[in-house]
């Protein structure tokens, strides 16, 4: 059986695909730059085989791409992921999610919808602990220990310190979550763990920096996601129409990087934003579910 190659060599190759047509430069000019053939370089702008780091090296400095640009392709090229937080969760993470977890590190945006939970990048621990002991793949105290702190290490990756560091001369990426209202009245845990948990969201809506946050009411009525649970979009810097969708789920999820899928899951979570409260509304509402 013949499997697809892994979403990020597919991504890196569509984007070297992209800048080498935008200098007008043809796949033979490409093959000759990396001393190929025709088929090898073929092959790298299609995902069918990874770059090497000295050839992925040359075609960064021929096609002049820009330095946080340079930064984001070697971290998607690199066969280790070469910042891997998830490489010391392996053991309870579903082998589908961590192809994916590498991309998310990478993205200028994050557009993240939940339906009936917070999403996972404001989970508070108690509240991150207590989905893992719902999880039927995890059991036990050492499993439920080592997944919440997966959660807490994939927030740090995302929103920590570190990801500047990745990234010199650019920002953590902009965030903007979209949570439906059940998700607020959905119990996980105890109502202690609850109440933290709300209160946790209500700062982030409080505060006006990098992570946007608007909750979808019940009387918001049907929308262009309702049949999803689940949906993270990202958007990497540079290229046109270089994202991904990830559809969440219990074997971890699927992603989709067609420009098909992703223009129709942006429009839907503008549609989401639209029928959302705003920001300031739902900041407020937060703060008055949290008794903040």
């Amino acid at each position: 059986m013949v499997t697809a190659p892994p979403v990020r060599r597919r991504l890196v190759g569509k984007a070297l695909r992209r800048h080498r047509e935008r200098l007008g430069y043809t796949l033979d000019d490409a093959a000759r730059m990396l001393d190929c053939d025709r088929s090898k370089a073929s092959r790298i702008e299609t995902g069918a085989r990874g770059i090497r780091h000295a050839d992925l090296e040359k075609l960064l400095a021929e096609y002049g791409i820009p330095r946080d640009q340079q930064a984001m392709l070697r971290e998607l090229a690199d066969p280790r992921g070469a910042f891997g937080w998830h490489r010391d969760y392996a053991d309870i993470l579903p082998s589908a999610f961590l192809d994916y977890a590498i991309l998310e590190t990478a993205a200028l945006r994050i557009a993240m919808y939940e339906a009936q939970r917070v999403p996972v990048l404001l989970q508070s621990p108690e509240y991150a602990r207590a989905l893992a002991r719902a999880s039927a793949p995890l059991a036990g105290e050492a499993a439920w220990d080592r997944a919440t702190k997966a959660v807490l290490a994939r927030q740090e990756a995302i929103l920590g310190d570190r990801q500047t560091e990745v990234y010199p001369g650019r920002h953590r990426p902009a965030m903007h979550l979209v949570i439906g209202q059940a998700a607020l009245h959905q119990q996980v845990g105890s109502a202690q763990v609850m109440d933290e948990q709300l209160r946790v969201l209500a700062r982030v809506a409080a505060d006006s920096g990098t992570v946007t946050v608007q909750v979808v009411q019940f009387e918001a009525g049907p929308h262009a996601a309702a049949g999803d649970g689940s949906v993270e979009i990202l958007q990497f810097s540079g290229v046109e129409g270089l994202g991904l969708v990830h559809i969440g789920g219990i074997d971890g999820g699927v992603s989709l990087e067609g420009e098909d899928s992703l223009a129709a899951y942006a429009e839907a979570f503008d549609q989401l934003r639209a029928l959302a409260l705003s920001p300031a509304q739902s900041a407020l509402l937060l703060s008055g579910i949290a008794g903040a």
